[in-house]
């Protein structure tokens, strides 16, 4: 587990020594004495955790990580920006043949890492799985759920879906804030990441006629607005549809919303946040804009506190809808706990246990929907995490 000493780290680890403290786990980080006090605690959930070695290296650190990685046959990287601190990890895994999770946003990052390491982590047998936590594991699983149930019950995959976020409560940390403005910073400096960022297909190497969800839209009795992290679960969703040969069908359409309110009221507010959504990246792409929004979020470690985790939930539709436009059938993502940080650590706990126990395949950088599938379907819900498809 590296930056297990970071918030969501901390999470995962304390999720592992809960339920699987007879695995075998390596702490990593930077920093030996938040490690090794990282360890007291989880020592304290279960006495086996003591025993659980420290690796400490530098994200930078070339050779400090060709030492560390051909240990593991998984890494699960919860250190961010991963553009700055996942970057080096993530290829001395493709080097080495080690198998490689996240739970990354990052878009730039996820295209660097197909160019940069998908030969040769297919050439060792790597399996390098960005996009691990709530971005982007409800969206791509939810999808392909959804598209497995069509096509084996309604006869056909959907031609679109909508994921709506009906309900999520819970906190931002200091590390997806600290993500979020590197990205900005990016886009804001190279004209190819502000390309990429408004790309549906920018991870998928296809082309297709999707677009990223506008303005407001009536869903049911509700308004809904954009969701925020279209621009970054929908290229995921495509990448996925992509390297399964296209299941889901050349002419697939994929957008995401929420849920924001009903009536004359909730038609106001889905207005208000379209709009600030759709200018709010152009806004924040100015630097002295960005620095004054650092000074409102929290700095890199930082997080919502254990009460307002433990309240968090969240519940999400997935509706699958054939070329008339009729709703077909409906996937439901849900579960307990805030879905940013508590939800993300065991969504990316799974997918690493998941890898190392319960898949095999090839090589290459690939999706959670792509090489593990139904494995993590049954693994998320023994962690409380659901995933249920019905017709209308």
């Amino acid at each position: 587990m590296w930056g297990a000493t970071g918030f969501t780290g901390k999470l995962a680890a304390e999720w592992l020594a809960n339920r699987y403290a007879d695995a075998h786990v390596a702490l990593g980080g930077r920093n030996q004495k938040k490690l090794e006090a990282l360890r007291d605690e989880l020592a304290a959930i279960d006495p086996k955790c003591a025993a659980w070695p420290l690796r400490v290296a530098d994200a930078l650190d070339v050779a400090a990580l060709d030492k560390i990685v051909p240990e593991a046959n998984v890494v699960a990287a919860l250190a961010g920006p991963f553009a700055i601190h996942g970057r080096e990890i993530a290829a001395a895994c493709a080097r080495h043949g080690t198998d490689y999770c996240d739970i990354t946003g990052e878009v730039p990052f996820a295209r660097e890492l197909i160019d940069r390491n998908d030969g040769r982590a297919k050439e060792h047998g790597a399996r390098l799985v960005p996009f691990c936590g709530f971005d982007s594991i409800p969206s791509d699983l939810g999808v392909w759920a959804l598209q497995k149930y069509a096509r084996e019950e309604l006869g056909g995959p959907c031609a679109s879906a909508t994921f709506v976020l009906v309900r999520a409560r819970g906190g931002i940390s200091g590390g997806t804030a600290a993500s979020a403005m590197n990205l900005m910073e990016e886009a804001s400096r190279d004209r190819h990441v502000a390309k990429m960022m408004s790309n549906p297909y920018a991870l998928a190497d296809a082309e297709g006629p999707s677009k990223d969800a506008r303005g407001a839209k009536k869903m049911g009795e509700g308004w809904t607005a954009p969701f925020f992290m279209d621009t970054v679960n929908s290229r995921v969703v495509h990448r996925s549809n992509a390297l399964l040969g296209f299941p889901y069908g050349r002419d697939f359409r994929y957008e995401e919303r929420m849920v924001v309110g009903r009536g004359a009221s909730g038609f106001v507010r889905a207005a208000v946040l379209a709009t600030g959504l759709s200018i709010g990246p152009r806004a924040l792409a100015i630097g002295p804009i960005r620095k004054l929004a650092k000074r409102f979020v929290p700095s890199p470690g930082e997080g919502p506190p254990k009460a307002e985790r433990e309240g968090g939930s969240f519940d999400v539709h997935v509706v699958g809808r054939d070329a008339r436009g009729e709703i077909v059938a409906t996937c439901k993502v849900s579960g307990a706990g805030d879905p940013g940080y508590s939800g993300a650590a065991k969504m990316v706990v799974e997918s690493a246990l998941c890898l190392s126990r319960d898949v095999e395949g090839p090589g290459g950088v690939t999706t959670p929907a792509a090489v593990m599938g139904d494995a993590l379907v049954r693994r998320l819900r023994d962690a409380g995490i659901f995933i249920d498809v019905a017709s209308r």
